[in-house]
């Protein structure tokens, strides 16, 4: 009796300190963007950029540029929030390859917390490993737009 006693306690110690240590972790950004950053993502990219993009994020060749481990969606945070923020209409050569197909701006359709899911979201897929967008970053960009 005392030794199953002394096991529930330790668990319910153990599961205490878990408890605690969570907030803590989420708080200095080691467990990564939580699953609603993501659902809201992907919910983003299928809505807004997978008709031009592809499910694959695979793009059109020649028309629409590939976001899979694409050095604009890897590079710089600034860079490709400028990007959904302004538009883009001069050609993009990935690999060799030239993609011609202008990439309207999304400053007046899409909020800071949409960018920063999204961008997120594809920076973590399609082969893609690049750190999360956050909202604060989509904010002061966006305020150099409107400067």
């Amino acid at each position: 009796m005392k030794k199953s006693l002394v096991v529930v306690i330790t668990m319910l110690g153990a599961g205490v300190v878990c408890l605690n240590i969570r907030p803590t972790l989420a708080a200095a950004g080691l467990n990564g963007p939580g699953p609603t950053t993501m659902q809201r993502g992907q919910k983003v990219y299928e809505q807004t950029c997978l008709a031009c993009h592809q499910a694959d994020a695979g793009g059109v060749p020649g028309m629409t540029p590939p976001l899979q481990k694409s050095p604009y969606v890897q590079g710089p945070a600034n860079k490709v929030i400028g990007i959904v923020l302004n538009g883009l209409n001069d050609g993009v050569e990935i690999d060799g390859d030239t993609y011609s197909n202008p990439m309207p701006p999304f400053n007046s359709v899409l909020k800071d917390q949409d960018i920063a899911d999204v961008l997120t979201y594809v920076r973590s897929h399609f082969g893609n490993k690049a750190a999360p967008i956050t909202v604060t970053q989509v904010s002061q960009i966006r305020q150099g737009v409107k400067k």
